[in-house]
């Protein structure tokens, strides 16, 4: 008889919401682990997922890509991860490892690739099935709900913050899940961090000030300096000028989000004099290598919110109201 576990899923026949359902626990195929689940972050990314504003994705999807578990069972040609191991599972899946940008060194970009809680299934459930090659080992000072927003808020902060370069004063832009932690990396490196928040948000102000920020304000405040980048976490297109008008000359503004809405007109002024505006996709197994050295030897203060796997949609609709201050965790 084959085993079930609990899993939430969604179908899209109900709107932005997931089912409770019992569903057969994945086998790991060639390559592959199991993995039995044992948080799982909830990320702004499966937001955009359930909300429609990422095309097609798996059907009866399981979402979720901040999975912390233990290796439950091993597929045909896995090695170096022996049973019980302590594993970590992020947004990027898989990758084909034959176009030009897998050749190239920038997987991130690939042009067949999978991703876990969208077009594979991910961690709101008991089990997961995923590839070996895209997994992480997790630092042993990290437990296991604190370590779950490592997996995309911070790998996704961390990149964000290498193609600001080698900026001294940096500018945030949304203060959440993403900012908090990559907030706290900047600081340790000797950069000064200003956070924006929406007007009003004391309390993501009050965690940015804890996290490491000199100074914290609204988004339509004046920068109290030049900034050298900003990093734009919001989905909110609107910021794009705000933040370009912020940086001084040859400065960049990065945005780290999968999803933003439209950016609204701007003059030509506020991009001249060398400014850039780019853009971060996905991540690279090496930013997750290079994040979790980096969480080994400057230790990163998670602010979480805890859930139980049945409450998946609560945690949702508060992330979807800023209601959440830091990031939301399944605990299954």
């Amino acid at each position: 008889m084959q085993r079930t576990m609990r899993a939430m899923v969604f179908d899209g026949t109900i709107g932005p919401r997931l089912r409770l359902q019992h569903v057969p626990v994945p086998e790991p195929g060639h390559g592959e682990i199991r993995i039995a689940v044992v948080t799982c972050g909830i990320c702004r990314t499966d937001l955009h997922v359930i909300d429609g504003d990422l095309p097609a994705p798996k059907p009866m999807l399981v979402p979720g890509h901040e999975i912390v578990g233990s290796v439950d069972a091993c597929g045909p040609g896995v090695t170096g991860f022996p049973l019980g191991m302590r594993v970590g599972v992020p947004w990027l899946g898989h990758t084909c490892g034959h176009c030009a940008y897998c050749t190239g060194h920038r997987e991130n970009l690939c042009d067949a690739p999978l991703f876990t809680g969208y077009t594979r299934d991910g961690g709101y459930a008991e089990y997961v099935v995923a590839d070996s090659r895209y997994c992480f080992a997790i630092p042993p000072q990290y437990d296991d709900e604190h370590a779950a927003p490592l997996l995309c808020a911070g790998l996704i902060g961390y990149r964000t913050l290498r193609m600001a370069g080698d900026a001294t004063r940096i500018g945030i832009y949304g203060f959440g899940a993403a900012a908090h932690l990559v907030s706290q990396i900047a600081s340790a490196q000797g950069r000064e961090v200003y956070a924006f928040t929406r007007t009003g948000d004391l309390p993501a102000q009050q965690l940015a000030l804890e996290s490491g920020a000199c100074w914290a304000g609204s988004s339509e405040s004046t920068s109290p300096a030049p900034l050298d980048a900003a990093l734009i976490f919001a989905p909110v297109g609107a910021l794009v000028p705000l933040a370009l008008g912020a940086v001084r000359k040859g400065g960049i503004v990065v945005c780290g989000g999968i999803h933003m809405s439209d950016i609204p007109a701007f003059p030509y002024r506020l991009l001249w004099e060398e400014r850039r505006l780019v853009s971060v996709a996905n991540l690279a197994r090496e930013d997750g290598i290079e994040l979790m050295r980096t969480a080994a030897s400057t230790p990163l203060r998670a602010h979480t919110v805890a859930y139980p796997l049945e409450d998946a949609n609560s945690a949702l609709d508060d992330l979807r109201d800023g209601r959440l201050v830091g990031a939301a965790v399944l605990r299954i």
